[in-house]
């Protein structure tokens, strides 16, 4: 089958095309030109790369298209009416929409303290034009509440309790809100509470409104909101790696999962079949002498893999995916390569020199296409020989995996959902870095240095050229309070990152204030909480990403994500929850004393790779 896959397609016979549905009845038009386009130019486009393999990934691509066009309005509707004891207070558009924009599918509004004073906006009949406010969750930075959160939390938990009240989440937040010119305006302080689905009615939330804001008032913060919803926490839990390439390399953006930079995707062998998977944190050397090097994660067991079963069917899926659209950028390349030889010519010297520039550069253009399109065959072939067998995803086997629990003083602790593995020497040693993020080319670096507004932060520290972030150091305690940055209206933020197994890179805007999570289970904690960073952007993060680092635009480790408040048919997350950074460096150092976080080598310096 190999040998077949790799035939070029100007050796293949049309009836052989026709025999595998490439042409004839029931082909695809878009295949169909592929095959017209090549053979017609031989000389600019096919005589190489363009293989059997290559019309069978188009073709597949094109059967997925046309099978997947389906809608589940039904599962939505469901969705929509799930809410329990709607309060009568709030319209059902108000309940719907309130929460516009912080998610692809935000929370529903249960009850909030300013329903009087504060009406919101709904569309008068025969409003045509109406648009509804996109909001966006913000971090609480440089408010009153900032200096007493820490005393004022746990007040209004011992209300909760007192009125047996079955809370989830409360966090602060702040909401800022766009109108139809974009232009925003940031709201109030709000206490966010979320209580477990079916545990509040109306009365409960309407009257302990009244006495957190009194506690409010007690300590100077005025005009602050609370904000009710419903939702629950839950968990999201071979050869040699390769290297980082530069993002110029054709196969980066698909190579990432099976390098030795953070974020690459696990498995704990005992969990395959269930496909449980996770994220690496970060690396660690044990120190001193010892040449061991260990790797932070989600507490998983015995032999630990490098992509499980469905994140690596996703990993071939997404090169044969840029193969197939490269593929179909290189005939449409083509094809206005003809046009421009065939067009005639002018006399005007100005214009011809238009034509012959425009031609030159689209020679260069497919030139370049042809190139990276046959090294991203080659890659691919190189993956699924030498990466399907699993046992030859093996990266190391678990050192330290303490049971999942939460650990500190008082009736709220910290989540201990991390563990340890020892690295395979023989798997990272050659390729080893150190602790670093690779980029990707999701977002340009120009793009990056705006989105983290890296000319407002302490740091000013830009995006590095090549896109690999080095991670040094974390966010101290002292510091998780204080906004990083100021955005584009002066409103106080702090942007962070992740690169995770399910949803790859993505940002999103720290809370500044910690949040208390407790589960069914009355398990209590502390948590530091990330709103998605805007409704463009998607989500911050999906279930699989568990065991991310989570870092600022400089390199400091903020925090090790684990949970989530996914909601709806498509679990969409609007707000993310890790483990403060500081605390789980803590932890380690006390297993590990003479942990070294920083080196960029796989061996200590006496030591060769011989040894």
């Amino acid at each position: 089958m190999e040998d077949k896959e790799q035939r070029k397609l100007i050796d293949i016979t049309d009836e052989e095309l026709v025999a595998d549905g490439f042409l004839g009845d029931g082909a695809f038009a878009s295949v169909i030109q592929t095959i017209q386009v090549v053979k017609e130019n031989p000389a600019l486009l096919g005589c190489k790369w363009v293989t059997w393999w290559m019309l069978e990934l188009q073709h597949i691509s094109m059967q997925e298209e046309t099978s997947n066009k389906w809608t589940d309005s039904s599962e939505f509707s469901t969705h929509m009416l799930s809410m329990s004891a709607l309060p009568p207070l709030i319209s059902d558009f108000e309940r719907v929409h309130y929460y516009h924009g912080i998610s692809l599918d935000p929370p529903e509004l249960y009850y909030r303290s300013d329903l009087e004073s504060n009406p919101f906006p709904v569309p008068l009949p025969g409003d045509r034009w109406f648009q509804l406010p996109v909001k966006t969750a913000q971090g609480v930075f440089e408010t009153p509440l900032n200096k007493v959160w820490n005393v004022v939390a746990p007040r209004i938990i011992a209300l909760f309790d007192a009125r047996d009240i079955k809370y989830s989440v409360l966090v602060p937040a702040r909401f800022s809100s766009a109108d139809e010119n974009r232009d925003s305006t940031l709201g109030p302080v709000v206490i966010w509470v979320a209580t477990h689905p079916g545990a509040i009615s109306l009365e409960l939330a309407r009257d302990a409104s009244s006495d957190i804001l009194q506690i409010l008032e007690e300590y100077q913060v005025e005009g602050a909101v609370v904000e009710w919803i419903e939702g629950s926490v839950e968990k999201l839990a071979g050869p040699p790696l390769m290297y980082v390439t530069h993002y110029t390399n054709p196969t980066h953006s698909v190579r990432r999962p099976f390098t030795a930079a953070l974020g690459m995707p696990i498995a704990a062998k005992e969990r395959e079949e269930e496909d449980a998977s996770g994220t690496v944190s970060f690396s660690f050397h044990e120190g001193g002498d010892s040449k061991k090097v260990f790797a932070g994660a989600n507490a998983p067991r015995q032999l630990v893999r490098l992509c499980g079963h469905r994140r690596f069917q996703r990993a071939l899926f997404e090169i044969r995916d840029l193969v197939d659209r490269n593929l179909y950028k290189a005939v449409d390349s083509t094809e206005e390569i003809v046009r421009l030889q065939n067009e005639q010519r002018s006399t005007k010297t100005k214009r011809l020199k238009d034509q012959n520039c425009a031609l030159d550069a689209m020679r260069d253009q497919l030139k370049m296409m042809n190139k990276n399109n046959e090294r991203l065959q080659k890659f691919f072939h190189e993956v699924r020989s030498q990466w399907t067998d699993i046992t030859r995803r093996t990266i190391g086997h678990v050192h330290w995996a303490p049971s999942i629990s939460i650990v500190g003083d008082g009736s709220h602790g910290y989540t201990r959902d991390i563990g340890t593995f020892e690295l395979e020497a023989a798997k990272f040693q050659k390729h080893f870095e150190g602790n670093i993020v690779d980029l990707g080319n999701k977002y340009a670096r120009y793009d990056l240095n705006k989105k983290f507004f890296i000319s407002n932060t302490t740091s000013a520290a830009e995006i590095p050229s090549n896109r690999v972030l080095r991670i040094r150091g974390v966010v101290e305690r002292e510091l998780l309070n204080m906004r990083d940055s100021y955005d584009d209206d002066m409103v106080p933020v702090f942007i962070v990152g992740k690169d995770g197994n399910a949803t790859d890179l993505t940002l999103g805007r720290y809370s500044g204030l910690e949040a208390y999570v407790c589960d069914k289970s009355n398990n209590r904690s502390i948590e530091l909480a990330i709103f998605n960073y805007d409704r463009m952007s998607g989500d911050f993060s999906a279930k699989g990403d568990s065991g991310a680092l989570i870092w600022t635009s400089d390199g400091r480790m903020l925090a090790v994500l684990h949970s989530g408040m996914p909601r709806g048919p498509y679990n969409n997350t609007h707000v993310t929850f890790g483990t403060p950074a500081w605390w789980v460096v803590e932890q380690l150092k006390a297993q590990y004393p003479n942990a070294d976080f920083n080196r960029t080598s796989y061996f200590p310096p006496k030591f060769n790779e011989g040894d």
